[in-house]
C-alpha cells in the first residue's frame, strides 16, 4: 500500500469531519492535561516529602514549671537530668545530632516566627520549655525515641514533626488522586468521541469503501485511514496537553516558587516524564477506541 494514497484519505477524513475533528482534538487535550496535573501531582507530593522529611526533627521537651505531665511531678528538670538525657539521646544508634535548645532560643525563635501575630507580645521566655532536638538518621525511627524517653523524669513531651506533615500530605494525597480519577474519566470520554468519530467517518465514506472492497483492498488497508484520523488528532492534543504542563510549570517557576521558598517543587524532568506517559496514553485509547469501533461498524 502506497504511503501517500493513505495520508491523502487520512487528510479527506479529517476535512470532511471537521469539526468533529476539533472537537476531538480539544477533549483529548484537556483530557490529557488533567491526567498530566495529577501525575505532576504525585511528583509533587514525591519531592514534598523528601524534602520535608529530610528536615524532620524529634523534639524532647523538658519539664518547666508549667508542666502538667506526670513525669514531671517533681519540678522544673535538673542539670543533672538535663545531662543524662543529652547523653542517651546521643547514645542511640539511631541518632544522627541532638541540638539543646534553651528558653532564650526558643523565645528568639518563637518571636521569629509569630512576629507579625499579636500572639508574641503575651509569651515571655520563662513559658516556653527548653529542649532537645534530635535529627534521626531514618525519620520513621521515631518510636525509638518515643519509647525510651517518653514518661521518663524530666522530659515533659515527646514529638515528632512528621506527625504534623502526615496531615498536609494526606490532603495532597486526596487533590492527587481527584485530579487522577478527573483525568481518567476525561480520557474515557475522548476515547468514546474518537469512537463516534470514527463511526462518522465510516458512514460519510461508505461507498468509497465499498469500491475499495470490490477492486481487492484488504480489510487492514480499508480500515488504516481510519485509524490514523484518530491517532493523528490524538497526538495533536498530546501537543497541546504538553504546552499546557508547560506552562503550568513555567507559571509555579515565576510566580509560586519565588513566594514559597520554604520548600521544593518538581522540576522539568516530571514534566517530560508526565509527557511521555500522556503520549503512551493518548496513542493507546485512540488506537483501542478506533480499532475496537472499526471492528463493530467498518463491515470490511
Amino acid at each position: 500500500m502506497r504511503a501517500g494514497f493513505v495520508f491523502s484519505e487520512v487528510g479527506i477524513g479529517l476535512r470532511r469531519n471537521l469539526t468533529m475533528t476539533f472537537a476531538v482534538i480539544v477533549t483529548v487535550a484537556i483530557s490529557l492535561s488533567m491526567l498530566g496535573i495529577g501525575l505532576l501531582t504525585n511528583s509533587q507530593v514525591g519531592v514534598m516529602k523528601d524534602y520535608w522529611y529530610d528536615k524532620i526533627e524529634v523534639s524532647v521537651y523538658l519539664c518547666s514549671e508549667l508542666s502538667v505531665s506526670p513525669s514531671c511531678s517533681s519540678g522544673t528538670i535538673t542539670a543533672t537530668q538535663r545531662e543524662e538525657i543529652r547523653t542517651d539521646l546521643s547514645s542511640l544508634p539511631v541518632v544522627a545530632q541532638v541540638y539543646y535548645e534553651s528558653k532564650a532560643e526558643a523565645f528568639t525563635r518563637f518571636q521569629e516566627r509569630f512576629k507579625d501575630s499579636a500572639i508574641s507580645q503575651n509569651v515571655t521566655a520563662e513559658q516556653l520549655p527548653e529542649s532537645f532536638r534530635i535529627k534521626l538518621k531514618d525519620p520513621t525511627q521515631f518510636a525509638v525515641v518515643q519509647s525510651a524517653f517518653a514518661g521518663r523524669p524530666g522530659v515533659d513531651v515527646v514529638q515528632d514533626q512528621r506527625a504534623i506533615l502526615e496531615k498536609f500530605f494526606r490532603l495532597l494525597n486526596v487533590l492527587r488522586n481527584g485530579a487522577l480519577l478527573i483525568g481518567l474519566a476525561s480520557v474515557l470520554t475522548a476515547a468514546l468521541l474518537i469512537s463516534n468519530t470514527i463511526r462518522i467517518a465510516a458512514f460519510n465514506r461508505r461507498r468509497e469503501t465499498g469500491v475499495m472492497k470490490l477492486v481487492g483492498a484488504s480489510s487492514f488497508s480499508i480500515q488504516l485511514p481510519f485509524l490514523l484520523e484518530g491517532i493523528f488528532s490524538s497526538f495533536i492534543g498530546w501537543g497541546f496537553a504538553t504546552g499546557l504542563l508547560s506552562t503550568f510549570k513555567y507559571l509555579i517557576d515565576t510566580k509560586v516558587a519565588p513566594l514559597l521558598t520554604f520548600t521544593k517543587f518538581f522540576g522539568w524532568d516530571a514534566v517530560w516524564v508526565a509527557s511521555g506517559y500522556l503520549l503512551l496514553t493518548g496513542v493507546l485509547v485512540a488506537t483501542v477506541a478506533s480499532f475496537v469501533t472499526l471492528r463493530r461498524f467498518v463491515k470490511v
